[in-house]
C-alpha cells in the first residue's frame, strides 16, 4: 500500500517563508519547464516537505534546484534528478517492489514510498540512515523498509524487484543488482567516474537493454559500511 505524507504538525508540512507552499509552487513549475511531465510525480514533489530532509541550517534553502549537503560527504540531490529519475522508473508503468540505493537523508525514499507499494532502501552510512528512519516515522510512511548495508550488493533477501533506483554511481553496474531485477523491470542510476551517465536498464526475457539517458554527476557508489 503507497503511502501518504502526513505529519504531527501541520506547520511542519506547509513550512514558512523559504519552505512555504508558495515556494515550493515555483519548483514545481521550474520542473515542467525543465520537462518533467509526471504529474503524479510533480504532485508528490509539491507535497513532500523537503525541508524536514535537511539540517535546520539549510532548511531555508531546501527549494532551491540544486543538490546540497546532508553530511559525512554526501548531498540531498536536486529536485529536478530526483523528479527525472522517478519519472524515468515509472515510464512504462507503475512499479510495486522498489529498491533504493544510496537513501541518504531520506527525501528520495519518501517521494517513491507515495509512488510505489513498497520500498526497500539500503544506506551504507548509518547516522544517515538513522535520521531518515526518524524523518520517515515521522511522515508515517509505513511502506518503506531500511537497511544499513552495502549498496552495491543490493538487498539481501528473497524476492525480486521490478524497479531497482540508486543514487550514487558506480564505475561499472554491480551483477548483484542485475540479478535483483525482476524480467519487466526498470533500473535507473548513474554510471562513470570522472563522466557519468544516467542509464535505464530494463530486463527482458532475452537479457538486459541500456538507454542513456543524459549526462550525471553523483556521488560514487562506495565500497563497505559506516557506523
Amino acid at each position: 500500500m503507497r503511502g501518504v505524507v502526513t505529519a504531527v504538525n501541520s506547520a511542519d508540512l506547509s513550512g514558512i517563508g523559504m519552505t512555504s507552499q508558495r515556494t515550493r509552487e515555483r519548483l514545481v513549475q521550474r520542473l515542467v519547464e525543465q520537462g518533467i511531465s509526471d504529474w503524479a510525480v510533480l504532485d508528490v514533489m509539491r507535497s513532500t516537505p523537503r525541508h524536514l530532509f535537511l539540517d535546520e541550517a539549510m532548511a531555508h534553502r531546501a527549494y532551491e534546484d540544486t543538490a546540497l549537503p546532508i553530511g559525512f560527504n554526501q548531498t540531498l540531490s536536486q529536485p529536478y534528478t530526483v523528479a527525472r529519475m522517478t519519472e524515468l522508473l515509472l515510464a512504462d508503468g507503475p512499479r510495486h517492489r522498489v529498491l533504493e540505493i544510496g537513501s541518504g537523508s531520506g527525501y528520495q525514499t519518501a517521494v517513491l514510498a507515495q509512488l510505489v507499494d513498497e520500498v526497500f532502501a539500503v544506506e551504507r552510512i548509518k547516522p544517515l540512515l538513522d535520521k531518515s528512519r526518524q524523518r520517515l516515522r515521522r511522515l508515517k510512511l509505513r511502506n518503506v523498509q531500511l537497511r544499513h548495508g552495502d549498496g552495491a550488493f543490493g538487498w539481501d533477501g528473497p524476492g525480486e524487484f521490478d524497479g531497482i533506483l540508486s543514487a550514487a554511481a558506480p564505475e561499472r553496474i554491480p551483477d548483484e543488482l542485475l540479478q535483483q531485477l525482476a524480467t519487466g523491470g526498470r533500473l535507473v542510476l548513474p554510471v562513470g567516474g570522472e563522466v557519468q551517465h544516467l542509464q535505464v536498464v530494463t530486463r527482458t526475457d532475452e537479457g538486459f537493454v541500456t538507454d542513456i539517458v543524459e549526462q550525471a554527476n553523483f556521488v560514487p557508489l562506495r565500497p563497505g559500511t559506516v557506523r
